[in-house]
């Protein structure tokens, strides 16, 4: 686990954070070891410049997990960007409620609810990637530069473009099937640092091993 002194994992570049120790919302949750590049901004203020239309009044969450790589300028979209469809105009007539003389307690009907936006654990958001509310992002995904994900992504799979649709599955189905089963990001940091040259080699039956040997 992360100490929560630690906000730079590199402390001679002070472009990149680890989210959980620079993010206070507590509608915001983030794993041990995700990261979020910013070469342009303060990345210490990831809540505020990535995190867009993110109000309490709907009680939605932005859930990201261990070990993400998320790079400069990505944006969660939440759900007060979803002007109401069910009605006959898009104008937010309840969000001007002094204006036009409606109830403030019916504000949120001037947007659609979604849901929560989960992103799972070892998942990599490349650079200016918009993720919208209601999206779920499973483990081992990678979402290209540039894609505006409107729906859920599949475990292990490579989706880009406007809007994203599937590129291909990182892995064959029993390789996804083992990653999930080993969850590897959950072990001791002990056993994830003697792991990492077996990640990086694509060895799943060496991970294996170790997770039987130590796990």
């Amino acid at each position: 686990m992360i100490p929560q002194w630690k906000i730079y994992p590199r402390p001679q570049g002070h472009s990149t954070v680890y989210l959980q120790n620079v993010v206070t919302d507590p509608a915001i949750t983030v794993g041990d070891y995700t990261f979020y590049d910013d070469f342009v901004n303060d990345p210490r203020d990831f809540q505020r410049n990535n995190v867009l239309y993110h109000y309490p009044i709907n009680g939605d969450r932005l859930v990201i997990g261990k070990f993400c790589s998320i790079a400069c300028g990505v944006k969660f979209l939440f759900n007060s960007a979803n002007h109401a469809l069910r009605s006959l105009s898009t104008y937010p007539f309840p969000l001007f409620f002094e204006e036009w003389n409606r109830p403030v307690d019916r504000l949120s009907e001037a947007w659609d609810n979604r849901g929560d936006i989960v992103v799972g654990n070892d998942v990599w958001i490349g650079y200016e990637a918009v993720v919208l509310a209601g999206v779920t992002i499973g483990d081992g995904a990678i979402i290209g530069t540039r894609a505006v994900v409107t729906k859920d992504v599949a475990p292990y799979t490579i989706v880009g473009g406007v809007p994203a649709k599937p590129i291909r599955r990182r892995f064959d189905d029993e390789t996804v099937e083992a990653l999930l089963a080993l969850r590897w990001w959950d072990w001791p940091a002990e056993c994830i640092a003697e792991s990492i040259d077996v990640i990086q080699a694509g060895d799943i039956a060496g991970l294996s091993a170790i997770a039987e040997r130590s796990i």
